[in-house]
């Protein structure tokens, strides 16, 4: 692996403070492939560490209120509404996640930053049932993860 020189320039957070306040949303969406029968017991709440549906929208929540503190030059924002979903479909779970904020700097990344907590989520408490008799994960696969809207105004 080749090493990268860093600038030493450094880097330095975005000042934002003569933007004026507006209305914020985002939306991302990702996707999580498992196997069929982990999916059956995440339908039928048959999940070892509990409802996983429900621990990882609470986990997406925090992942949105706490992106800052994971992602170094995100600005702190006043959140004021979060919305995570889920919609499975085959051998995938996908995540949506809807923030809302107002302020000076949009909200894209704590919405990706939810999504990818979501699903990071939803391995940690199925991957009993993911694992081969390696312990290995050859059908557990998190992907497409991405804004699909932005908005402003």
């Amino acid at each position: 692996m080749e090493l990268t020189h860093v600038s030493e320039k450094g880097v330095r957070m975005v000042e934002v403070s003569d933007k004026p306040d507006q209305m914020r949303r985002a939306r991302a969406r990702g996707r999580i492939r498992l196997r069929p029968g982990t999916i059956e017991l995440i339908k039928k709440g048959e999940v070892e560490k509990g409802n996983v549906l429900t621990c990882a929208q609470v986990a997406a929540v925090m992942a949105v209120k706490n992106t800052p503190s994971v992602i170094p030059m995100c600005h702190p924002l006043q959140i004021t509404g979060v919305d995570v979903g889920f919609n499975i479909s085959g051998d995938e779970i996908e995540a949506d996640v809807e923030v809302r904020s107002v302020g000076k700097t949009g909200v894209e990344m704590e919405a990706v930053t939810g999504v990818a907590v979501a699903l990071l989520t939803i391995w940690d408490m199925v991957k009993s049932a993911e694992k081969d008799e390696s312990g290995q994960y050859p059908v557990t696969e998190i992907g497409e993860i991405k804004v699909v809207e932005k908005q402003k105004r």
